[in-house]
């Protein structure tokens, strides 16, 4: 439970105005001074690449924000760092817990405001509609606090809202959830469950709201923040939530269950979910503060995944997993990614180090088992760019073959929201891509990257001879050594060794000392295999090959 303290604490370094303030410093954010039209909002939304602001919104004309966390950079600047640390950034976070504070009510903002009763109107708030033919007009933005009796302890997770009336919501609790266990308990126990709703949070409140860890959650708002995070006592229940939220919707799930139907909702995944039965929620009061600023979220933008807000949450909560996962297996990991484009963690790329044959596929198996979003993984040897389309693809074409290199794993529980799910059944199927060049291959030509070559530095012999003598070498390599800067000079003395007989290459195509016919370049039994390999009515006599050691 909460430690009670008296210090004074800063509730607005977490605020979300302050935090609107910082991304607009850094250009991240499209204002929107005129009024507008609740039901213009999720069309210009989905059209910025930025978080917008609207100034007016609605006919209350309130100040209303959204898609403030749709981009790594965005995230970066919640826990003030980069974009390329944030991922180590968010684990030293993690990995530093911290407490949770008491507050009175006349310190803490969120309550500076209070309305109950017939004042508690959810309908002067800005709930919009968000997708063509979602079920009714939405709040996207609710973090919820509620306690679990059994465990003893205060859960965490994030949750929509959908308008019924002046003082009843619908509300998502049908995906597999510490709140959905919760609430069922509730229900067979008679009983209604306390919740309160904060609407307007800090971007680090939604990331440790998304997490699945054992412990009291509203503790990791405080861990992730990185400091100890104030709380206030809700005014109608006593469920405990940040003193430093826009607003505050309280109330409860009442006790019948899954009684009324909610939705459909468009989803991260771009397509529609499915209208279901729900709960219904009933406030009892709203506070917020003086200067209240609503905030919506993106959630599912049809085929620009990428955007998606909880798509860059994930991401970065994922990445952070699946280091740690891999590192207890002593794989030598040298990237992670999962694109925001991959539907909340559904896509994973892994590069690594292969230290032996195999290790691919038990990266793979690890993912596939350990990571609940996980839909289809991809490992990769280090020297790929996996953040790149274009190396992946790269990849694919040159060290994948399907008959070999695929681990399909079938009947495995998955993302609920996935469209491509059977509909008789709640299980699909994953897949490994192996994209790793054979380990018998590595060190070869055959599995060497091409590309321009680049001479530097100055002539350390005068002929070819010279340069052959010291062993075998490239053609791009003589002409370091003797300083060309052209290289035809260089093709004229090899054939002049050429037709003496001196002139042997080996089975990656260096040049050596030796000797063939007259006329005739020489191979090694090595290259002389390589060279006839698959054409059996080749042949290319060596009998007369001496190399010159």
């Amino acid at each position: 439970m909460p430690d009670s303290a008296t210090a004074a604490v800063d509730t607005e370094k977490f605020r979300l105005r302050r935090f609107i303030e910082r991304l607009d410093d850094e250009g991240e954010v499209e204002t929107h001074d005129e009024n507008v039209a609740l039901a213009d909002i999720s069309k210009i939304v989905e059209a910025s690449d930025k978080a917008v602001r609207f100034k007016s919104a609605g006919p209350e004309k309130q100040e209303l924000v959204a898609n403030v966390m749709g981009s790594r950079k965005r995230l970066a600047v919640a826990l003030e760092t980069t974009v390329e640390e944030i991922v180590p950034a968010f684990q030293a976070r993690l990995a530093n817990k911290q407490p949770v504070v008491h507050v009175d009510r006349d310190r803490a903002p969120a309550q500076q405001v209070v309305l109950e009763g017939d004042d508690a109107d959810l309908t002067k708030l800005p709930f919009h509609p968000q997708h063509a033919f979602d079920g009714s007009t939405y709040i996207s933005s609710a973090i919820d606090y509620a306690f679990d009796v059994d465990n003893d302890v205060t859960n965490v997770g994030c949750r929509r809202l959908s308008l019924r009336n002046k003082r009843e919501c619908g509300t998502n609790v049908t995906a597999p959830s510490d709140l959905q266990r919760i609430y069922r308990a509730a229900v067979r126990r008679g009983e209604k469950l306390p919740i309160s709703f904060a609407l307007g949070s800090h971007p680090i409140d939604f990331m440790a709201a998304g997490m699945r860890i054992p412990a009291d959650e509203i503790t990791l708002v405080g861990t992730l923040r990185g400091e100890p995070v104030p709380l206030v006592k809700s005014l109608t229940n006593d469920i405990m939530v940040p003193a430093d939220a826009e607003m505050v919707v309280e109330g409860y799930l009442d006790e019948r269950g899954y009684v009324e139907p909610e939705g459909p909702y468009g989803e991260y995944v771009g397509y529609y979910g499915a209208m279901h039965m729900d709960p219904v929620f009933h406030v009892t009061a709203i506070t917020h503060r003086d200067d209240v600023l609503h905030q919506t979220l993106l959630h599912g933008s049809g085929k620009s995944l990428a955007k998606v807000e909880s798509a860059a949450m994930m991401s970065i909560r994922l990445e952070a997993q699946i280091w740690a996962m891999l590192k207890a297996a002593r794989v030598d990991v040298r990237a992670v990614h999962v694109p925001q484009s991959g539907a909340e963690g559904q896509q994973i790329r892994i590069a690594i180090n292969q230290q032996r044959p195999g290790q691919a596929r038990n990266v793979i198996s690890t993912l596939l088992g350990g990571v609940f979003s996980a839909k289809h993984v991809f490992v990769t040897d280090a020297d790929v760019d996996i953040r790149s389309q274009d190396e992946m693809d790269w990849a694919m074409a040159s060290r994948f073959q399907a008959d070999r290199d695929i681990i399909v794993m079938t009947g495995i529980m998955g993302m609920p929201m996935d469209p491509s799910l059977e509909t008789d059944g709640p299980t699909g199927a994953k897949a490994g891509f192996d994209l790793t060049m054979p380990m018998s291959k590595k060190g070869s030509l055959m599995a060497t990257v091409s590309g321009a070559p680049d001479l530097q530095g100055s002539a350390r012999y005068q002929t070819v001879v010279q340069a052959l003598e010291a062993g075998p070498i490239y053609f791009t390599e003589i002409m370091e050594a003797l300083g060309s800067r052209d290289g035809r000079e260089i093709a004229l003395e090899l054939d002049a060794l050429r037709q003496a007989g001196r002139l042997v290459r080996d089975e990656n195509g260096r040049y050596l000392l030796g000797s063939a016919d007259n006329g005739a370049t020489g191979l090694t039994d090595e290259a002389h295999w390589h060279a006839t390999e698959g054409d059996p009515n080749r042949h290319v006599s060596t009998d007369k090959i001496t190399i010159n050691r």
